[in-house]
């Protein structure tokens, strides 16, 4: 049996591989190297192509593709979105990811994205946090307590230096595993019966619910001034968290806002209303929070910048490991133009 050669080999990190990355390393200083990753490519915003990722929506979720690339690598994502998995033994969420080289195409990782988006949508919320969230914030609110809730825990504790989080969630259970999982984090956490509860002397508010309409988990009344709001949850069309109101009231931080204002909490404003964009924040050409009685917003939806960052982390952070699998998935035969006769021969 010919064995396959070096050029049709490609890194594979497994969900196995991915989390024995995390834990060799520890998740906090991942969360950091991660945002630090995120943090470089947002400061070199335009050297990327963009496009708004490109959904696939039905009755029961989204499927989607997010493509980006600068003058030396391609990446792409793709993911889902199911609200309904959950009740069927299924993830919400699940995701894999390619990095790719722009001279000649060839792939040079292919990996796991379940676990690695967590990271990054928390490393990206907890760096946007950093710019945003008032000087001195130590009490987080988490309104939705799924998947997502400990990795954004633990970011803003490594990030933002968060010492207590009040949690709250519809269902009890889903509080109940994040204070198990997140006991012994050196963290204060505290369970909450009711979203007004858990924002009570909060300077930083969580909101990340998974239903796919318009919901309003937080309203006007709850939001006061001197906070930062942390949207995570409200990411395709027909999908929100924040009354209205309150978004007329904030000074509004989005990533890319042709994705944004398709998908995120100002789908509900009018298409010229104000946005921030957050590259320019971290280049120092726009002003973050500027009033410690300010009301900023992320309206986060995820953009493709944040994977692309991502992959370069795990693809750097793979090297010299044995955190991943050679996986035989490109045809490399002697003679580019003779693909037939490698077939032929390998019968």
């Amino acid at each position: 049996m010919n064995l396959p050669s070096q050029k049709a080999l490609v890194p594979f990190v497994s969900v196995a591989n991915m989390m024995a990355l995390v834990n060799t390393a520890g998740i906090e200083p991942v969360l950091r190297d991660l945002a630090g990753y995120i943090e470089a490519d947002f400061k070199r915003w335009p050297d990327f192509d963009k496009t708004p990722r490109v959904a696939s929506h039905s009755a029961d979720g989204v499927i989607e593709l997010m493509p980006t690339a600068d003058a030396d690598n391609y990446g792409f994502k793709y993911v889902n979105g199911h609200p309904k998995n959950m009740k069927e033994g299924y993830q919400t969420v699940t995701a894999f990811g390619v990095l790719s080289s722009v001279a000649n195409g060839y792939p040079i990782l292919l990996t796991e994205m379940t676990v690695l988006t967590a990271l990054r949508t928390a490393a990206t919320s907890a760096l946007v946090g950093k710019y945003l969230a008032p000087k001195g914030a130590r009490v987080m609110a988490m309104i939705g307590n799924g998947a997502q809730c400990e990795f954004q825990a633990l970011a803003f504790k490594a990030i933002c230096g968060i010492d207590t989080v009040r949690l709250y969630d519809v269902d009890p259970k889903a509080t109940e595993k994040a204070l198990c999982n997140l006991a012994g984090s050196g963290l204060t956490v505290i369970p909450c019966r009711s979203g007004e509860d858990a924002i009570e002397g909060a300077q930083i508010i969580t909101t990340c619910t998974a239903d796919k309409q318009y919901a309003t988990i937080l309203t006007d009344n709850m939001i006061g001034s001197g906070v930062h709001i942390n949207a995570i949850g409200g990411d395709c069309p027909g999908k929100t968290e924040l009354h209205r109101d309150i978004l007329l009231r904030s000074d509004i931080f989005v990533e890319y806002p042709p994705q944004t204002r398709i998908e995120g909490e100002i789908q509900q404003l009018e298409d010229n209303h104000p946005v921030t964009e957050l590259w320019q924040v971290m280049r120092g050409e726009a002003p973050g929070r500027s009033d410690p009685r300010q009301i900023t917003l992320f309206d986060s939806v995820g953009f493709a910048i944040e994977d692309f960052s991502a992959l370069r982390f795990i693809h750097d952070r793979i090297r010299d490991t044995t955190f991943f699998d050679l996986l035989d998935i490109l045809a490399d035969p002697d003679d580019p133009r003779d693909l037939f006769g490698m077939v032929r021969r390998a019968a």
